[in-house]
């Protein structure tokens, strides 16, 4: 279990009290560089919940436990190698006030409406940070999840959505981290096709968005033919680390090879990590960050 205690007491008084506490923080975070010396990046992500997604290995509202999921992060933040986080505000702002993002990187996740389960899924909406909020914040870059369904015309709307977003961020001079996927339902479920093909196809069609790709970072799953999906692109990317339904010892070892490939810069991961099936996030953190770094720096 986490080993690093949050005042909940404290961040509730604060919420309540002195909301322009969260700014304050934010203004008075101190800031890093994107990239670690070796020009990697590991960040722990935890915007699952605003996506209607608590499920982790069997357990359907694993995280709904708001004080146990910051009590994870801040394991998992406090441990070498880990670079920063990707969350939605409410979780952004809560570590905020913890003191948690001092001298971490922070990308905020940009669009959550496409709901687990919802009969409008795949209507990626921007219902979180624009790019505005992300600058203004003093955050590091903007997320979009961009799920591409042949058969659903909403999709259009979604691309041109990750578009504008694409294109702001870069104004700003941020990050923007797309993650594509081609999608479809299937007995009324959407489905993300893994296979090689179709992560490429999600690759081009992703790389062109915005009217610049000049700060366009891409955040694909580890799929077979991982070698063909890189071939497909010069843009950096981040692997994504998936839903944890291996073994953590299988999950590392695919981890592993795809990081090894050109143009992978690194990790961003979250159930798999903070829900290890032994519950020593750190440990689990600590394995990860040497994947992706070496030893501990």
């Amino acid at each position: 279990m986490p080993d690093r205690r949050v005042d909940l007491e404290r961040l509730r008084e604060l919420r309540a009290l002195r909301p322009a506490a969260v700014a304050e923080a934010a203004a008075a975070r101190r800031r890093r560089p994107l990239l670690s010396p070796g020009g990697r990046l590991m960040l722990v992500a935890a915007d699952h919940p605003a996506r209607n997604a608590f499920a982790v290995r069997g357990r359907p509202m694993a995280m709904a436990d708001r004080g146990e999921l910051l009590e994870r992060l801040a394991v998992a933040l406090s441990r070498p190698g880990v670079d920063g986080v990707l969350g939605t505000a409410d979780v952004l702002e809560d570590l905020l006030l913890c003191g948690a993002l001092d001298g971490k990187v922070v990308i905020a996740s940009m669009n959550r409406g496409g709901l687990a389960g919802a009969a409008f899924e795949l209507d990626d909406r921007f219902t979180a940070y624009d790019a505005d909020a992300v600058a203004a914040a003093g955050f590091d870059g903007g997320k979009m999840l961009t799920r591409i369904d042949l058969a659903d015309p909403a999709t259009a709307d979604t691309l041109e959505a990750s578009a504008r977003a694409v294109t702001a961020l870069a104004r700003h001079g941020l990050m923007a981290m797309v993650e594509p996927f081609l999608s479809r339902r299937v007995d009324g479920q959407v489905r993300n096709d893994l296979s090689t093909d179709a992560v490429v196809r999600s690759v081009g069609i992703a790389s062109a968005l915005g009217a610049t790709s000049a700060y366009t970072w891409l955040k694909l799953p580890v799929v077979d033919g991982m070698e063909t999906v890189m071939a497909a692109t010069t843009l950096p990317t981040l692997l994504l680390g998936g839903d944890p339904d291996e073994s953590p010892e299988e999950t590392y070892a695919v981890w592993e090879k795809a990081l090894a490939l050109p143009g992978v810069r690194g990790l961003v991961v979250g159930r798999t990590l903070l829900y290890p099936p032994d519950g020593e996030v750190a440990a689990a953190v600590d394995t990860a960050a040497r994947l992706v770094h070496g030893e501990p720096r």
